[in-house]
């Protein structure tokens, strides 16, 4: 028995590749006892499916039997041609299997080291698997270790704390310059994917006002539906700077489209209240020279990036942490992989011990004229003996499941007690 991954990422697969295996949710949520039960010659499984992975845990009789199975599975459900995806999977077996669930829980294997998005989109692959009882005792124990693991690395190390995107990093700075944005109003100018990031981090943040102004009214209306904020006509603005505590503009004008006038004559009308400004256009959208105004505080992309490069390498100390303290976890749980794959042999033993210890003890007191005190007598001894002799095997079988011994003489050692005990 083995645990394995088949899967293709964004490492390993352009995104053309993705899209081809990528399982529709909604189908695989409704059609899932189907999907799961195609997969025949694999006892337990779960489907993870990403916009930047694809990939299918599964407890496997035999590993590369298993892995054959699950290519097949992929090749027949999405009418790929067979072969075609070679290049790209990757496999990963024991071991390798643990670690590697780890650390995309852990979204330590995200392109964006540390987003929170990824354990919650392997909870839901892993609740839908179980709800079909596509998973069994080995994967629910590994699951259930993952989250712990990735709950575990978010609460012992700093890997979510910095900003690395450009829209994540305008609203740490923006923490620095206002502290808590509780009840800071925000205007976003432009209605691209962004601003859209911004906003949604902005709400997370607690602000009281979002207003959103676009070129077209209508997506600028869309976009404050869905952040609860208001919409504000392109030509009009400029009248809302003198309210506003934040701006943050990405449109694709070819000039300025606030202008250091407007800002100072605004900030006169906020009575010196500070007024935060980023500006993430390409050409710039705010004049520069606004931020020699008192008060006025503006970025642009490239102080963003600057935040979000320094942020990175700040994850990926980090990162390294996790990654020590997933070895841990990965050798814990292998431990108890191998002491489970050992228990039906101890049990088989034990049980064939006390088979005959019961045959025994009946042929005696059918044949010695013993009373109820004296037969229990014996079968304590007889039990006794058989935990006496039973003891030392059964410390030396797992033992073998120490973390470091070889896998090839626990496989030898185990051959040998069977053949020893008579054992199937």
């Amino acid at each position: 028995m083995a645990l394995v991954v088949l899967g293709l990422n964004h490492n390993t697969a352009p995104v053309e590749v993705r899209e081809k295996i990528a399982f529709n949710q909604k189908h695989l949520q409704d059609a899932a006892e189907q999907i799961f039960a195609s997969i025949k010659e694999v006892d337990e499984k779960v489907i993870l499916s990403t916009c930047n992975r694809v990939e299918i845990y599964a407890h496997v009789e035999e590993t590369e039997a298993g892995i054959e199975a699950l290519k097949k599975f992929i090749y027949r459900y999405h009418e790929v041609e067979q072969g075609i995806l070679e290049p790209y999977f990757y496999t990963y077996t024991f071991e390798d299997a643990v670690e590697h669930l780890f650390k995309v829980s852990s979204s330590l294997d995200s392109m964006v080291i540390g987003e929170p998005q990824i354990l919650g989109q392997v909870k839901d692959a892993y609740q839908n698997a179980r709800k079909v009882k596509a998973t069994g005792k080995i994967l629910n124990q590994l699951f259930e270790k993952a989250f712990f693991v990735a709950k575990k690395i978010r609460s012992e190390t700093s890997i979510a704390e910095n900003a690395v995107s450009i829209s994540y990093a305008a609203v740490e700075l923006a923490e620095r310059i206002f502290g808590r944005l509780e009840g800071r109003s925000v205007l976003l100018i432009g209605a691209g994917e962004m601003i859209q990031l911004a906003g949604k981090h902005l709400l997370n943040q607690g602000v009281k006002t979002i207003l959103v102004s676009n070129h077209n009214h209508g997506r600028a209306v869309q976009l404050a539906r869905e952040l609860g904020g208001s919409a504000v006509e392109f030509d009009r603005f400029i009248e809302q700077l003198a309210e506003t505590d934040i701006v943050i503009s990405s449109t694709a004008a070819p000039h300025y489209v606030i202008k250091r006038a407007q800002v100072e004559k605004a900030m006169k009308m906020r009575h010196g209240k500070p007024i935060f400004l980023i500006d993430i256009a390409v050409p710039r959208d705010i004049e520069p020279s606004t931020n020699e105004l008192e008060n006025v505080f503006l970025y642009d992309i490239d102080d963003l990036s600057k935040v979000v490069a320094s942020n990175r390498i700040e994850r990926e100390k980090e990162a390294e942490r996790a990654l020590k303290m997933i070895k841990e976890e990965v050798g814990r749980f292998t431990v108890w992989l191998e002491q489970l794959e050992m228990e039906p042999m101890i049990v088989a033993i034990r049980k064939k011990a006390e088979e005959i210890k019961e045959r025994e003890l009946s042929k005696t007191f059918s044949r010695a004229g013993l009373d109820e005190r004296q037969k229990e007598a014996v079968s304590i001894m007889a039990s006794s003996i058989i935990n006496k002799i039973l003891h030392d095997p059964t410390l030396h079988l797992k033992k073998q499941t120490a973390p470091g011994n070889d896998p090839h003489h626990r496989k030898t050692i185990t051959e040998a007690v069977k053949n020893l005990f008579n054992i199937e």
